[in-house]
């Protein structure tokens, strides 16, 4: 028994000595998981992305040019209307009767020109017989001017007053979307009294974007040849990115950039327009455009939300061959969509944390798996700061 002893002691400190030699093995196993990507050089897009707000292509305020009652309004609100369709009509009595005496004096003033005429023409020929003075004559010729005037005048009054009786139909001046009306059957109007309603021409529809100053000088000093800075925005395709969410069927394409900056808040208006039919899109609505303004060449990116960052400084977690984690500092260059360059401080092949960034405390040993990028890791959000 007492040779037992010393085996059975034997036996008991191998099992505590294999116990305890599992135990740093059952730690690693239950290291923390964290999701990393390896950092490689790649060319990536630089898709830049901006809120814009809807507006027709063209929005023609429809306004009264006579005054008078409205007597009818002959279009439905919100419908689609034509070039020449009548909107409102304004009681054409009182201008019926204006051409009627318009009317009247011109050919009272015409009768009246007959009769001087002749009576100038007889004046000539008694002034050369020497039988009238040329006072006479004069007087002749003067009454025969005054009558004639008389007539352009009245013909004038004419086209004027045809024209006001052709305002009382108010038509809309091009084909388009009518809105709301704001003046109802009764009320008197005229040209001081406010937009009746307004026309839009919303297919296309433009989308109106500002960008800062800053990325507008960004996007000259990319692009320094106008020829070529015009063929480089032709060529550009839009998306626009609904208000819920949805991305609209149809590329926009650049149509006009503003010409000047906004000194209030230092930006600059470009437009863009989009195919609408079925009128699907309207004025007002909000919504985002979205569009790849270049290749970045040999980017070195990571998500940004690897980066951590601390009182102007940046860091990211890397982990190494063995699965242990190191905190490493970096600079940081340009943003592209979700993603953010890094300029200094990685190579290519490192492993980042993208997330579990808390769990990768220095000198840790994680558990790794490969992390993947959702679909619109490379679109641009709209507050930026490189944007044409």
């Amino acid at each position: 028994m007492k040779r037992l002893i010393p085996l059975g002691a034997l036996l008991i400190c191998m099992s505590i000595s294999t116990g305890c030699s599992r135990k740093p093995a059952q730690v690693a196993a239950n290291a923390p998981e964290v999701l990393v990507t390896t950092v490689m050089p790649q060319d990536v897009p630089r898709v830049l992305e901006r809120v814009a707000t809807l507006d027709g292509f063209i929005n023609a305020n429809i306004n009264a040019q006579v005054q008078g009652y409205i007597v009818s309004r002959d279009y439905q609100e919100g419908s689609v209307v034509k070039k020449g369709d009548l909107l409102f009509q304004i009681d054409p009595r009182p201008f019926e009767a204006a051409l009627a005496q318009a009317k009247g004096t011109l050919a009272k003033d015409k009768a009246t020109e007959v009769k001087t005429d002749a009576d100038e023409k007889r004046a000539f020929d008694l002034f050369k017989k020497k039988v009238i003075s040329d006072q006479e004559r004069d007087t002749a010729i003067a009454a025969a001017g005054s009558s004639r005037a008389n007539v352009e005048a009245d013909e004038a009054a004419v086209k004027q007053t045809e024209l006001n009786l052709g305002y009382t139909k108010v038509t809309s001046p091009i084909d388009g979307v009518a809105g709301i009306a704001t003046a109802q059957v009764g009320d008197l109007v005229g040209p001081s009294t406010g937009v009746l309603t307004t026309v839009s021409q919303i297919d296309p529809i433009k989308a109106i974007v500002t960008a800062g100053e800053g990325p507008f000088t960004d996007f000259v000093s990319r692009h320094p040849d106008p020829k070529e800075r015009n063929a480089y925005v032709k060529s550009l395709e839009f998306d626009l990115i609904l208000g819920n969410g949805d991305l609209y069927p149809r590329k926009g394409k650049f149509y006009a950039l503003d010409r000047s900056l906004d000194p209030k808040t230092g930006s600059i208006r470009y437009e863009v327009t989009f195919p609408n039919p079925g009128d699907i899109l309207r004025p007002g609505q909000f919504g985002k455009v979205r569009f790849v303004a270049d290749m970045k060449k040999g980017a070195m990116v990571v998500p940004q939300e690897a980066v951590n960052e601390l009182q102007g400084n940046y860091q990211v977690a890397v982990v190494d061959q063995n699965n242990k984690a190191s905190i490493r500092p970096v600079k940081m260059g340009e943003r592209i969509g979700a993603m953010w360059e890094v300029t200094d401080g990685l190579k290519p092949g490192d492993k980042v944390v993208v997330q579990g960034i808390q769990k990768a405390r220095e000198g840790a040993q994680v558990t790794v798996k490969d992390w993947t990028p959702p679909p619109d890791a490379l679109v641009s959000k709209s507050d930026q700061p490189k944007e044409h």
